[in-house]
């Protein structure tokens, strides 16, 4: 498929920008003088409140006598620890993301025969409508995985006798399909990637029935489908701690403002996807395997501690990586001692890094973890808590499943959709309001002046020097 190239020129795009830019700017100290809560966050840093639920509660910190307080974070679905699921499904040596796609859903803890024909439910449904692929996903291939979901979704709509039925069982329907079917849209939309821009070789692998999610994808992921239960269950544990994280988070809000205004599930869940597209949010997992590229380019030795530590210190000074001065995978909005999904997951990757060669890789991870909060104290003179946050450790455990990189955040995706639909659900039930905050206007009052009155400040010619530029000088 030939790639479409914009007709408007450099120079015309200038013409546009610049007078955009003249007529855009705000005072910073306006946001100030108005109360604005910019991101919705508190001066604090704290979130605004801006509704309640019942799936999950995020805890990093707690409130005395007015002040923040670090605490060791804690995550709970529908009331129940995180950590308490997980550490009963590997007890039990079994799989774990129905369970917790049920409990967020449906607000309770499976039995073996909910469970079970949940499972049934979910792998029926994997199934995708007639030359959905071929028409959908094979035609048009895409750069990013997580566009050529996002449009597959709403492509779905119109496969769907019943779309825009908002009554709760149908959006349960709409729900549990889309669970089932978005792992298998991921697989599918890699393998046109591989075959259209990478020009490899494409396998198909059709769903397998009484397979787990995290199974289906790794046989989808491998050209002889084969794969051990131990990388089965590793991933699932993936797909678990990533499966919900509060009403507040972008993606979630996002699916939840669309979903106050009354759209249909396809567009909010397409809502949720787009967000959590975002290097400030999911696809802050693929900029944290970006930095390690840097950092194991930009280093002799990924051993030695004191080259590790200059190089996090040009990171932070806008010196090294991508110029933005973030160390990622290191931070978090709520979490401050520590974010028990990081937690987990670094004690599963530790573990199988031991097994599989990749202890150097895993060592200089936990070596960012341990210096980057002193490198920032020192360059920037920041006492904010800061504890590594579940992109650190994700991406090792996905390399060290043979995964690439282009669905690290569509797995994220894949995960995250059982709490959307738990939230879509939620806000159909009690929300009652289309969700609206205000804006404060800053423009001032100006007179309509006549067309040929007005004063053109801009013309193209010879010299043209291009806006950015023009803007440094």
């Amino acid at each position: 498929m030939a790639s479409y190239i914009t007709p408007i020129t450099n120079e015309n795009v200038d013409f546009l920008v610049e007078e955009l830019v003249k007529n855009n700017q705000i005072n910073p100290n306006d946001f100030t003088k108005f109360n604005v809560k910019r991101g919705l966050r508190n001066a604090d840093g704290t979130g605004v409140m801006a509704g309640l639920t019942k799936i999950s509660s995020v805890n990093g910190y707690y409130i005395d006598d007015g002040e923040r307080v670090p605490m060791e974070g804690k995550l709970y679905f529908r009331g129940v620890n995180l950590q308490e699921i997980v550490a009963n499904c590997k007890e039990e040596n079994r799989f774990g993301f129905e369970e917790v796609a049920w409990l967020l859903i449906f607000g309770s803890l499976p039995t073996t025969q909910q469970l079970s024909r949940f499972s049934e439910i979910l792998a029926e449904c994997r199934t995708l409508p007639d030359d959905f692929i071929e028409d959908m996903i094979m035609k048009a291939p895409s750069p990013n995985i997580m566009n050529k979901i996002t449009r597959s979704v709403l492509a779905l709509y119109s496969y769907d006798e019943n779309p825009d039925d908002a009554s709760i069982e149908n959006v349960i329907r709409q729900s549990i399909q889309i669970i089932a079917q978005i792992p298998v849209i991921m697989s599918y939309a890699y393998q046109v990637k591989r075959r259209h821009y990478y020009k490899k070789s494409m396998y198909i692998h059709p769903p397998k029935a009484n397979q787990s999610t995290a199974e289906s994808v790794l046989r989808s992921m491998r050209s002889d489908k084969n794969f051990t239960d131990e990388e089965a269950k590793l991933l699932d544990l993936c797909l678990m701690v990533h499966a919900e994280h509060g009403g507040g988070n972008n993606s979630t809000f996002a699916t939840r403002v669309l979903t106050s205004s009354g759209t249909d599930t396809y567009a909010a869940i397409a809502a949720g996807i787009g967000a959590l597209k975002g290097p400030k949010h999911g696809g802050a997992n693929i900029k944290t395997s970006e930095m390690i590229h840097y950092i194991e380019e930009g280093v002799s030795d990924i051993t030695d501690e004191g080259q590790i530590a200059d190089f996090l210190t040009k990171i932070i000074r806008k010196e090294a990586g991508d110029r933005s001065g973030l160390v990622y995978g290191m931070g978090h909005a709520v979490y401050t001692l520590s974010d028990p999904r990081a937690v987990i997951l670094k004690e599963e990757a530790r573990r199988f890094a031991y097994k599989t060669g990749y202890e150097e890789k895993f060592e200089l991870l936990n070596m960012i973890e341990r210096l980057t909060p002193e490198i920032f104290l020192k360059v920037k003179g920041s006492k904010k808590p800061m504890c590594a946050n579940v992109d650190l450790y994700s991406g090792l455990i996905y390399e060290m499943l043979q995964i690439p990189e282009d669905i690290y955040t569509p797995l994220f995706t894949t995960a995250r959709i059982a709490g959307w639909s738990a939230h879509r659900l939620e806000e159909l039930m009690t929300g009652g309001k289309i969700v609206r905050p205000a804006y404060k206007s800053v423009s001032t009052r100006r007179n309509y002046i006549k067309i040929d009155e007005r004063v053109d400040e801009f013309t193209l010619d010879s010299d043209y020097v291009p806006f950015e530029e023009r803007i440094l000088k």
